[in-house]
């Protein structure tokens, strides 16, 4: 009985509340580690696993699968969503989506082994999938905040 007791809360995902998103400059990834050009968020919102994949297609489509890819953000947080046409109550609705808060200066993707003109053409597709302000930045300027 015990094992059916563990798999039943590996199944069970916690649902949380919204929360909200405090900019704090000390624990947020802004520094390139992986790759020699990245894209950098500069303003605050929230990131869904739909838009960070459509994001990875479009840069390895541009670059024709030559360089190498880094994603800094994993979506972690569930986001619950009652259906279309439902009443009121009946406890809170399941998980719709996954998503992350995204603060300013975060490294979304970075990306290496490619020509940075070309590069810099993947990353601005990949920033017309985000929902937020970003910036394309070098190994040179990472050092700035925003």
């Amino acid at each position: 009985s015990c094992l059916s007791l563990m798999s039943a809360a590996l199944i069970f995902i916690s649902r949380e509340h919204l929360g909200h998103i405090l900019i704090n400059e000390e624990n947020i990834l802004t520094k390139i580690e992986f790759g020699d050009i990245a894209i950098k968020a500069t303003e605050a919102g929230r990131i869904d696993s739909r838009q960070i994949e459509a994001a990875r297609i479009t840069m390895t489509r541009k670059i024709a699968r030559t360089g190498k890819t880094w994603i800094r953000v994993f979506p972690d947080k569930p986001l619950t969503a009652k259906p279309l046409e439902t009443r009121m109550g009946k406890g809170k609705g399941g998980v719709d989506k996954w998503v992350m808060n995204i603060k300013p200066g975060r490294i979304i993707f970075e990306m290496a082994g490619v020509e940075e003109s070309l590069a810099r053409e993947a990353l601005t597709l990949a920033i017309h999938k985000m929902p937020f302000k970003c910036k394309i930045i070098t190994l040179k300027d990472s050092n700035e905040l925003y």
